[in-house]
């Protein structure tokens, strides 16, 4: 099945922002509020303000063009623990990152997969599957990185067994934890996120 991959920026600068808005409606995720809040709320002034980029998925059906799926990005400042990394890893994070002595970890820029998600209305989900979103995800990451350098790129999900296997068996690894900010604790589960990371350099689009 073929998709379309197209950035919200050029969705908006083509047929203006309250059009966007209409189509962005047709969206749905009971799984995870915050992903359909992000991407009804804060897509479009975010990718104004250049601290992310988001994104739409599309695919066929009935005759019809349909949001299937959506991955935002950015590049964010996060930190690294020592003591969770293999030597192999943190060898491979010296050359990206600072060691700070005081927090014993490593802080360094990475790209950030920050949502995620299939679009549950009128079971459009079915129309592609989550290993498929995501590997579109890291596809544009390494398309990125190809370019400007780096190899490492991660996420953070809810402290949920089914979500943490789906993130593991398609490359990541937990290395942390992040405690949720006051604004996200209405749209999450848990007091906290999973913070996983992969290493693309041997990763092909």
């Amino acid at each position: 099945m073929g998709y379309k991959i197209i950035n919200l920026k050029d969705i908006y600068n083509a047929v203006g922002e309250s059009r966007t808005k209409e189509v962005l409606k047709d969206f749905k995720c009971d799984l995870n509020n915050d992903v359909e809040y992000f991407l009804k709320e804060k897509a479009i002034e975010f990718s104004k303000q250049d601290i992310s980029r988001t994104y739409i998925v599309m695919s066929q059906h009935k005759e019809k063009e349909v949001i299937v799926g959506y991955f935002a990005i950015a590049n964010k400042s996060t930190i690294i623990k020592k003591v969770i990394l293999s030597n192999t890893k943190r060898k491979s994070l010296l050359k990206h990152a600072k060691y700070d002595n005081e927090i014993k970890g490593y802080n360094i820029a990475l790209p950030l997969i920050g949502q995620i998600g299939k679009n549950y209305n009128n079971g459009y989900d079915k129309l592609i599957s989550g290993e498929v979103l995501l590997k579109f995800a890291c596809d544009k990451i390494k398309e990125i990185q190809n370019m400007i350098g780096g190899r490492h790129v991660f996420l953070e999900c809810e402290d949920n067994e089914k979500l943490k296997e789906f993130y593991e068996n398609n490359g990541f690894e937990c290395f942390g934890k992040r405690n949720l900010e006051k604004d996200e604790m209405d749209k999450n589960n848990g007091a906290y996120l999973l913070q996983m990371l992969r290493d693309l350099s041997k990763y092909n689009i």
